[in-house]
């Protein structure tokens, strides 16, 4: 059964949301959007591209910074409402240089933010 980008489920907007996660590790780097063509390019390139909502263009994943989502596998939820990206990245996946972008932790009622 070939995949069709276009079976997938997608907000008012086009866009569904995908989890980037390490592959070797299992750590989740971070959570960004893709819209059906951001999709097909990814899987077309083995580079992840997704749809900055900011900016209303393609984003390929370390483009600019280096820091390259290379694809290994994509995964659909049983709902087909969002996406895990399963990938090899090379350096840090967050914009703020850390290694993922869940370093803020709620801890006690407050927030703690970690060095990684």
């Amino acid at each position: 059964m070939s995949f069709d980008p276009d079976t997938l489920t997608y907000d008012g907007a086009g866009l569904i949301p995908a989890i980037a996660q390490e592959a070797g590790t299992g750590e989740v780097l971070m959570l960004a959007w893709m819209n059906a063509e951001a999709v097909r390019r990814t899987l077309a390139t083995g580079r992840v591209t997704y749809w900055s909502r900011s900016r209303q263009a393609f984003w390929v994943k370390g483009e600019t910074s280096g820091h390259v989502q290379t694809l290994v596998e994509l995964r659909v939820d049983c709902d087909r409402d969002c996406l895990l990206v399963l990938v090899n990245q090379t350096g840090p996946a967050c914009h703020t240089g850390r290694r993922n972008c869940f370093f803020t932790s709620v801890r006690d009622g407050a927030e703690v933010v970690s060095e990684g």
